[in-house]
């Protein structure tokens, strides 16, 4: 990543719905009803703010989002999260965008007082490069469920725990 040339922020745009489907889209990942739920969730953050449940990180160059991660709490737990979608542009892959982008997503988490991270993503074998990225950044295998996408298809659950901020200093001490 060239040092200073890429922004980051957290508040989605009223552009961020058709930059999210260019983005999913070009990374050739993904199915059409799949972009479609991406842009849903970036439409149902806009709509309704915080209440929607979904947070997010884009990384912006020249003006143009090149890549995001969308994250929220799981409901019905007390610190757990899901990383919904981490993608990138397919012309700026390779260059450390993707881990800014997790980087920036576990800190907000852990901000949110989240202690564990889980990700959901296929076995396909064009996922190869996927599971070896969150594998790199801390992640380990946690469950594989067979053809659930469809036949052949399974999911992976990865989870990466985060680390616990350190005991406040008691009163006195």
């Amino acid at each position: 990543m060239t040092p200073g040339a890429t922004s980051f922020r957290q508040e989605p745009r009223s552009s961020d719905p058709a930059g999210v489907r260019e983005i999913v889209e070009s990374t050739g990942f993904f199915r059409p009803a799949e972009a479609d739920v991406a842009v849903e969730l970036v439409e149902d953050r806009l709509a309704r703010g915080e209440r929607s449940g979904y947070y997010f990180v884009f990384a912006d160059e020249g003006g143009r989002t090149i890549g995001y991660a969308c994250f929220g709490p799981i409901a019905c737990t007390v610190r757990s999260f899901d990383l919904f979608w981490i993608a990138v542009r397919a012309s700026h892959q390779g260059r450390g965008l993707g881990r800014a982008l997790i980087a920036r997503s576990e800190a907000a988490v852990a901000g949110m007082g989240g202690a564990r991270i889980y990700v959901e993503t296929s076995t396909l074998p064009k996922y190869a490069p996927t599971l070896a990225f969150y594998e790199r950044c801390g992640y380990r295998k946690e469950a594989f469920l067979e053809d659930f996408y469809d036949t052949g298809d399974g999911k992976l659950v990865y989870v990466k725990v985060l680390p616990s901020p350190p005991p406040s200093a008691a009163p006195g001490r």
